[in-house]
């Protein structure tokens, strides 16, 4: 039993934040008011964490060694040996079944979205995470894949849901964007003393980084105020009034790169959301200004 609940530490609860990308579908498509599409994004965003867990799983037993080097890595269950890996391999294996059959219930659509995501992060395990910047595509991809699971889990009850290209562009780019700020903290922490926890990052050197942190942020600013103004956007919602919520974007990432380059807390994007009120402030905002405007258009 100690052994589960340790397993059940290694599924990374508290990135499962991520998976809420999947409520995307709903708020965009506007159905937050349809109880079936809400339950469905619920559901879908259940399958999703557990399936992000498994591939926390495989992927820390494949960086046993690397993360034992790690000043904070090595405190994960398996690197610290408090979880046996072949207790742990079994257990993510039963999960990803059990996610698999799960997403077959709610759709072929979603199966192979799910199905798709394994794939993917294997060939980031094993390939993608060894080579400096596919390194961090491989994990843009991967909220790409979520966003995209948000609007096919919604196909078999409203069939005409559809996500923007922009969208998903902003997705991309966004991802990056925090993908690149967290490399640079690696680099800065642990590489430039000598600690060799990442073969990407011997690819990587500050001003590069910087440079991609700077052009990921304008295209993730770009992308999403063309997403604003598109003519499919304003003809869906009635209304060209969302660009106004461009400011709350451009205020929380402006707000993160401060986090970053002043604070030094770019290491843990997951945390951030979760511990700045500043940046609660600026989403929340965001939030309830598009609802406002969607719901007076």
């Amino acid at each position: 039993m100690r052994q589960l609940w340790v397993f059940l530490e290694n599924l990374r609860p508290r990135q499962w934040t991520k998976n809420l990308l999947l409520f995307a579908g709903v708020i965009f498509a506007r159905k937050l008011g349809d109880p079936a599409c809400v339950t469905r994004a619920l559901l879908g965003t259940i399958v999703f964490c557990f399936a992000s867990g498994v591939v926390y799983v495989y992927n820390d037993f494949r960086d046993l060694d690397l993360d034992r080097l790690h000043p904070i890595k090595k405190l994960r269950p398996l690197a610290s040996g408090r979880l046996e890996p072949g207790f742990a391999l079994r257990a993510a294996f039963v999960v990803q079944v059990l996610c698999l059959v799960a997403a077959a219930l709610l759709g072929a659509s979603f199966l192979g979205a799910v199905a798709f995501f394994f794939l993917w992060n294997w060939s980031y395990t094993n390939f993608l995470k060894k080579l400096p910047v596919l390194d961090v595509i491989g994990i843009g991809m991967s909220f790409v894949i979520r966003a995209t699971a948000g609007v096919l889990v919604l196909l078999p009850v409203h069939p005409e849901v559809a996500i923007s290209p922009w969208l998903l562009l902003c997705t991309f780019f966004l991802s990056l964007f925090l993908g690149f700020c967290k490399r640079r903290d690696e680099l800065l922490r642990i590489a430039l003393k000598n600690g060799e926890t990442r073969p990407a990052l011997r690819g990587y050197s500050e001003p590069v980084l910087n440079a991609m942190i700077g052009v990921s942020f304008a295209l993730t600013t770009m992308m999403y105020a063309l997403y604003t103004v598109w003519p499919d956007t304003v003809r869906q919602f009635g209304t060209r009034d969302l660009i106004y919520t461009l400011p709350f974007v451009l205020a929380g990432m402006g707000r993160y790169l401060y986090l970053v380059f002043l604070e030094d807390r770019g290491g843990r994007p997951h945390e951030i959301l979760l511990t700045d009120g500043l940046l609660q402030v600026v989403v929340v905002g965001w939030i309830l200004v598009a609802i406002r405007i969607i719901g007076m258009s």
